[in-house]
């Protein structure tokens, strides 16, 4: 299956010979911003641009000499996983200053700069803007004072801005998601996951203290994704009197039998009033009312350090080379932009209009407009909060609606990081829309064999974090079983199915949708949620257990290049997971800075392999220490692991040694990631209100049953682009290669002469796809929730 055409050749079309592109880090550190760093340098340097470090922000930029200084490709080597900024940040006073604008001026015109990328917070980026509309002025005082001469007014007309944010807090409206969040999640989740098992022995309620001054994105998404008990943010208030309603929910919590309750502030948490709800507040209303043993944990700069998550080396990587395009595509009326992803694709937004909309959501607030400032943060962030406040409130059995119909819900094929938040979700939304939920034990097997009984709100507490299937899970298709599948929906008067797995529950559904033909009991609204390491799913860019399994393959990948440090030079083959699917191989590549990923998708033979040493062989007589080659299990069934390893090794000699890992189930295990777990609490609850809203549909007065035979009641919800989107299941039989298991088109394959010109190879790069410039309030979607903000 051959690479998608090349629409344009970049390095023809885009020249950057002549420019001068400085990038600078400003304000606080973020992980992910060295894969920033590392992809604008890369990509400036491939396209014949000169490219600067400016080291300690824009007060390297004030005080110029050795803060700026020339960057070469060697030099942003080994920092992919390093956390923090290499290049250095700090806060700078002179900056705001005319005088330290004008000396900042003088030290870029001095060295032909007239390109800026900035990667930082709303303040930075602000900054950079007040800067390029002052430039023309700066540079006409500065030729005045007699420091440069005419000419360089003409020369340096314009400056070029281009934003990156940078934040932890994914504060930045416009954006989906901003360099660092996804880590700082990490570590939250990390720490939640670690005090919990403590908590459980002891019979503790913890209260976590997480950052979030003016916003709560990172205390309500780890509170989504861990099932806190209690979540207090600065957007949304609690109302009044909602001390006595959170010790109400944490005391019914206890008496249900759980051990632990886990509360989460963010440190901007306020009152209706205005007054802050601090973390040792919570401990001692928690004392003094219930008398539990409470603990505080505050987390602090624990959250800014460590390595940056697969997601962020991925979103800095696609980011720092959009910047370079959107860069080498400005003209002197462009406005300063800000560039990312929305979805699965690049976006441009013009940088004041996203400032404004950030400081309208300040604004809202300080005006206690709290409804107000949850819309304006975005539908996923208001989307997050619905989810939470569906999940973890719990109705009183007098209020729930009555519906009468019972909906089961199981996994079908291999066990997948993020399935069981994914069955807690439909159990608890389907709960609350008034259904009765079965829970059907390891698959159609179990299914056929009766293994279905009745799931309740409290059975599936604690659920979001494990990893692999509670339920269980087989790869057994319903076909050979179709009759004693059907028996067991009429004993247990089953009116709809949630399928939550991988590319057998898409083959299941199909088989189903067949057999209502013959049994009118499949004659049900039917919906599968993807949920497969392989990400080989049709009719969906990305599925549940993916970004585990990335993140597993990237982490080991750090460790097995960190082994070879202080060694002579090594390249590491590793063999990864996907069936023919070559995701994680790519993917992963990219995350972890491979020098090749061979994948099924796009053929190889022995002149490729032969190119790829050459190609090692000659950086690895530079300074690069390490390479690092990744290829899919089913990439080719002749040029195996071996026979890679065996070619490296024979053409390696006298220039590098190699060593082989076969990654193997690892990929499969773990606990799941905060964006998994986000990822399947959302789109299950999405798929379980398709459900009610089928059931209610096709639900027939006169016979008293559900009759669902239109293609439409048999779905598969996937991500789209920018959107989750229901799509019948036979019609995605056109989309499938059934033979090998993976969709015919797919997203990810564009990533590839990303990961070749990031590893030093002459590739053509498709900018067809590259952002255009959009604004922010028309940027969004009717069901952005599906945005990679999960």
């Amino acid at each position: 299956m051959a690479q998608p055409d090349t629409k344009k050749i970049f390095f023809e079309n885009l020249s950057g010979a002549g420019k001068a592109i400085a990038v600078l880090t400003s304000g606080g550190d973020a992980q992910g911003m060295n894969a920033a760093v590392r992809a604008v340098v890369r990509m400036g340097t491939y396209v014949g641009a000169k490219v600067y470090f400016i080291r300690e922000g824009y007060q390297g930029m004030v005080d110029g000499g050795e803060n700026i200084i020339e960057a070469t490709w060697e030099s942003v080597s080994s920092m992919l996983q390093v956390g923090g900024t290499v290049i250095g940040s700090a806060r700078c006073k002179d900056f705001r200053t005319h005088e330290g604008r004008l000396k900042a001026a003088l030290n870029l015109v001095k060295l032909g700069i007239t390109n800026l990328c900035v990667i930082g917070g709303d303040g930075s980026l602000t900054g950079a803007n007040l800067f390029r509309e002052e430039w023309s002025g700066l540079l006409a005082e500065l030729v005045e004072q007699g420091s440069i001469e005419r000419q360089s007014v003409e020369t340096y007309s314009a400056l070029h801005i281009v934003g990156m944010v940078g934040s932890i807090d994914n504060d930045f409206c416009g954006t989906d998601m901003t360099i660092g969040t996804d880590s700082a999640l990490h570590r939250i989740i990390e720490v939640v996951d670690a005090i919990m098992t403590t908590a459980q022995s002891h019979q503790r309620t913890f209260v976590l203290e997480v950052m979030g001054r003016h916003c709560g994105y990172l205390a309500l998404v780890s509170a989504l994704a861990c099932g806190a008990d209690w979540v207090l943010i600065p957007e949304m208030p609690p109302e009044d009197g909602w001390e006595e309603k959170m010790c109400q929910k944490l005391s019914a919590t206890r008496s249900r039998g759980t051990r632990l309750n886990i509360i989460i502030v963010a440190e901007g948490a306020i009152d209706r009033h205005g007054k802050p709800i601090t973390s040792s507040i919570v401990k001692d209303l928690v004392v003094k009312c219930l008398g539990f043993d409470t603990r505080v944990t505050i987390l602090g700069h624990v959250q800014r350090g460590g390595t940056p998550s697969a997601f962020d080396r991925i979103l800095a990587s696609r980011m720092g080379v959009e910047a370079v395009l959107a860069l080498l595509e400005t003209t002197a009326n462009t406005p300063a932009c800000v560039v990312s992803l929305s979805g699965n694709q690049s976006v441009r937004l013009p940088l004041m209009e996203c400032v404004q909309m950030t400081q309208e959501v300040q604004k809202a607030m300080d005006e206690k407009k709290f409804e107000e400032a949850v819309k304006l943060r975005g539908r996923s962030f208001e989307n997050n909060l619905k989810t939470y406040k569906l999940l973890a409130h719990r109705k009183p059995e007098s209020e729930l609606p009555i519906s009468n119909f019972n909906v089961a819900v199981l996994n079908v094929g291999a066990p997948a990081a993020g399935m069981n938040a994914a069955v807690r979700s439909a159990v608890r939304v389907g709960i609350s829309e008034g259904h009765k939920m079965f829970a059907v034990s390891d698959g159609f097997e179990g299914f056929y064999k009766g293994q279905i009984k009745e799931i309740k709100w409290a059975d599936v507490g604690g659920w979001t974090g494990q990893g692999g299937s509670l339920l269980g899970t087989k790869r057994t298709l319903p076909a050979k079983h179709v009759g004693k599948i059907a028996e067991q929906m009429r004993t247990h008067n089953i009116n709809a199915l949630l399928v939550i797995g991988g590319f057998e529950a898409f083959l299941s559904l199909l088989e189903l949708l067949t057999a209502r033909g013959k049994y009118e009991e499949f004659c049900v609204p039917m919906i599968m949620v993807p949920a497969t390491v392989s990400n080989n799913i049709p009719g969906s860019d990305l599925s549940i257990g993916a970004d585990t399994a990335l993140n597993a393959i990237t982490t080991t990948c750090d460790r097995i290049k960190q082994s070879a440090s202080g060694t002579k030079r090594r390249v590491f083959i590793i063999e990864t997971m996907g069936g023919y699917c070559g995701y994680l191989a790519t993917v992963a590549g990219l995350a972890a800075g491979a020098d090749a990923a061979y994948i099924y998708e796009e053929p190889f033979d022995i002149r490729d392999l032969q190119a790829n040493v050459e190609h090692l062989t000659e950086k690895m007589k530079t300074s690069i220490q390490r390479g690092l080659v990744l290829r899919n299990e089913n990439s080719n069934e002749n040029y195996t692991t071996d026979f890679i390893y065996q070619l490296y090794s024979e053409e390696g000699k006298g220039v590098f040694d190699c060593r082989k890992n076969v990654l193997g189930h690892m990929q499969q295990g773990g606990a799941p990631s905060p964006f998994d777990r986000n990822f399947g609490t959302k789109i299950s609850a999405k798929a379980m209100q398709w459900v009610t809203k089928k059931l209610v549909e096709t639900f027939r007065q006169d016979e008293g049953r559900v009759f669902a035979n239109t293609e439409d009641s048999c779905c598969l919800l996937g991500m789209r682009r920018r959107a989750l989107v229901f799509q019948p299941v036979v019609q995605l039989k056109g989309e499938t290669d059934f033979v090998h298991r993976i969709p015919k088109e797919q997203w990810w394959l564009k990533l590839r002469p990303l990961m070749k010109i990031l590893a030093k190879y002459k590739t053509s790069y498709d900018v067809s796809d590259s952002g255009q410039l959009e604004h922010v309030v028309h940027h969004l979607p009717k069901d952005s929730d599906a945005s990679v903000a999960m």
